[in-house]
């Protein structure tokens, strides 16, 4: 099986798995218990949150969640007045806001480019005086499109939002502005363990709690810690800070690889220029996505969001970006990183492009 799914989950780095061992194998205590061992559960916590804590701008804290999806939700339930956000934005961010709306919250959804960019004048226009918050990927999870988020905090800031960076698909790959105020990530976007993520805070932001409980975590989030998880996300987040030029100079090779072997025929959805090339979403016409998945079933690939598969419906990125619903159906997405093989990158772009040969005898 050649992976090419990164955007959905990337491998778990072994540096991550043998951190997370010894707590699923024989220390178990409760992080949050004030025995000797559970102190010592707690000291592998907080290292963990430092590690973390080194790839985020300094003035902050950071808060673990049980993944991205808690963490944005917790952000924008934990705030008032009107919430601004972009058409591309994750299903996360986009039904909560929806939600939001059903509660009374006023909501204004910008829309992009055919780039898939948002336009900054139109945002400057759109983001009302006293708006509670803002929210937008800083990395798009579909099309790779990088936002302007520095410029958009500007903008929020100065119309007295709160600026939320769902920064999932860029933490320790593409820089996250010092100015934005919340920042949720997720540890299995980085070669750390799924059930895991943070939601990072800065000094002087308070939320209201999503859940209630014991409120183990300080900004508010109440349950138990895993020492487990924890261990592996510090250890994933201190690979990805120590490999980051590595890790891009590798990923650069395979995006130019990548699109030396696919030929003539086919068109990269968004923005060629402002986006990360580990996540290469193309389309060409008249192109049966389902017929080429069942062709190529020893690669592993995506028609789309993980998070909408089995919906039946088409991207609702690629059709905010202008598609149409037959080229939107005509699209895939080609996901590399780290562990990923040059090699095996050639051989499966050449499978694709011979099983898509098939599809015009």
């Amino acid at each position: 099986m050649t992976y090419l799914d990164y955007q959905a989950t990337t491998p778990l780095a072994p540096e991550a798995l043998a951190a997370m061992l010894p707590w699923l194998e024989s220390q178990h205590a409760n992080p949050h218990s004030s025995h000797r061992e559970g102190r010592r559960a707690k000291a592998t916590v907080e290292v963990a949150r430092d590690q973390v804590a080194a790839l985020l701008p300094p003035d902050g804290r950071v808060a673990f969640t049980s993944g991205a999806t808690e963490a944005l939700n917790w952000a924008i339930k934990g705030t008032t007045g009107p919430i601004v956000t972009l058409a591309t934005e994750h299903a996360a961010v986009l039904d909560t806001v929806a939600a939001e709306a059903v509660r009374g919250r006023q909501v204004t959804i910008l829309s992009v480019g055919p780039d898939g960019v948002v336009d900054l004048d139109a945002a400057r226009a759109a983001i009302p005086a006293g708006a509670g918050l803002v929210a937008a990927m800083l990395v798009n999870n579909e099309i790779g499109v990088i936002q302007p988020i520095a410029a958009l905090a500007d903008i929020a800031h100065a119309a007295g939002a709160l600026m939320l960076c769902d920064a999932v698909q860029g933490y320790g790959r593409v820089e996250i502005p010092d100015t934005v105020d919340v920042i949720a990530i997720s540890a299995h976007k980085l070669h750390g363990p799924k059930g895991i993520g943070a939601l990072w805070i800065r000094d002087g932001v308070d939320l209201a709690p999503l859940m209630h409980g014991g409120g183990q975590e300080a900004p508010g989030r109440s349950g138990t810690l895993s020492p487990a998880l924890c261990a592996g996300f510090g250890a994933a987040a201190f690979l990805m800070a120590n490999r980051s030029e590595q890790d891009k100079a590798h990923i650069d090779r395979l995006w130019a690889l990548a699109l030396g072997c696919l030929g003539p025929g086919w068109t990269i959805n968004g923005a060629t220029e402002h986006r990360y090339h580990g996540n290469l979403n193309i389309r060409r016409d008249g192109l049966d996505v389902n017929r080429l998945m069942s062709d190529l079933r020893d690669i592993a690939f995506s028609a789309g969001s993980a998070c909408a598969s089995g919906s039946g419906r088409s991207s609702h990125v690629l059709r905010a970006i202008s598609l149409t619903e037959k080229q939107a159906r005509s699209s895939i997405r080609l996901g590399f990183g780290r562990y990923t093989i040059e090699t095996e990158l050639n051989e499966a772009i050449d499978a694709i492009v011979a099983a898509v040969g098939t599809q015009w005898p």
